[in-house]
């Protein structure tokens, strides 16, 4: 393991924060720990980190506040959290979380789901996914050779990247890029809610029923924003969705 893996564990009990930190020293990692956000904050401000494990439950500044005020320059989070219901997950990957976990947890799966995430945000130019409101980041030049191409839209597989019909970046949190790759890869034919989780959430993931439901809803929103996004997820009623329009690997003129 790359000693140069830095993970950053906020927990207010000190316990914990020892247990889990000795546990991924164990194993290759840098661990850090902070008892509160303050000091999350103030960590995040002086040095890099790879990941942040991040408890729900703290006094004065709960997980999910912390969570909200993160930057987009900002690590991928594994939130904990000792409620654990369905509720909490959902709010916390809609907001952002890449994983969530429940407490008490066994910090062998704590350590299988960084190592997912941080599989999946390999290569991914975190700088560039969320650009600010009312000033979108334009970088046309920036091509990985991976896209996919849709109604004007344009989806870098390579950068994990969407692109409207402007080369403007729209932000997308990891489960609804996944949830948008496995509508392109497999359009105009009906897709079940069971199809859509195998192949967003993967093997390695929990399969959280509930939360796919609203990463669809906020990825509807967001391409309905856009140019000829009024219908490209059509609902099927009692059979599931389809992806409406043609994608094709090259761009298409006009």
């Amino acid at each position: 393991m790359d000693l140069q893996t830095r993970i950053l564990i906020v927990d207010d009990d000190e316990g914990i924060r020892s247990l889990i930190g000795e546990f991924l020293g164990k194993h290759g990692y840098d661990a850090k720990t902070a008892a509160d956000p303050m000091a999350m904050r103030e960590l995040l401000a002086a040095e890099p980190f790879d990941l942040i494990v991040l408890d729900v439950m703290m006094p004065r500044e709960d997980g999910l506040t912390a969570l909200r005020q993160l930057g987009p320059d900002a690590p991928p989070v594994i939130m904990l959290s000792a409620v654990g219901n369905d509720v909490d997950r959902i709010v916390g990957l809609e907001m952002g979380a890449d994983d969530y976990l429940a407490k008490p947890c066994n910090p062998r799966e704590l350590l299988a789901r960084i190592r997912s995430v941080l599989r999946r945000r390999a290569g991914a130019p975190r700088q560039v996914m969320a650009p600010t409101e009312g000033s979108p980041l334009r970088i046309a030049e920036i091509d990985s050779g991976d896209c996919l191409y849709f109604s004007g839209w344009r989806m870098d597989l390579g950068l994990r990247l969407l692109f409207d019909a402007s080369n403007a970046v729209i932000s997308l949190s990891d489960g609804e890029f996944r949830l948008l790759r496995a509508f392109a890869e497999h359009p105009r034919r009906v897709l079940t809610r069971d199809q859509l989780l195998d192949w967003s959430r993967g093997e390695d993931s929990d399969h959280y029923d509930r939360a796919i439901d609203v990463q669809l809803s906020r990825l509807r929103r967001k391409l309905t924003e856009g140019e000829n996004g009024s219908d490209i997820i059509r609902t099927v009623r009692n059979e599931g969705y389809l992806f409406v329009p043609a994608v094709n690997t090259t761009a298409t003129p006009g």
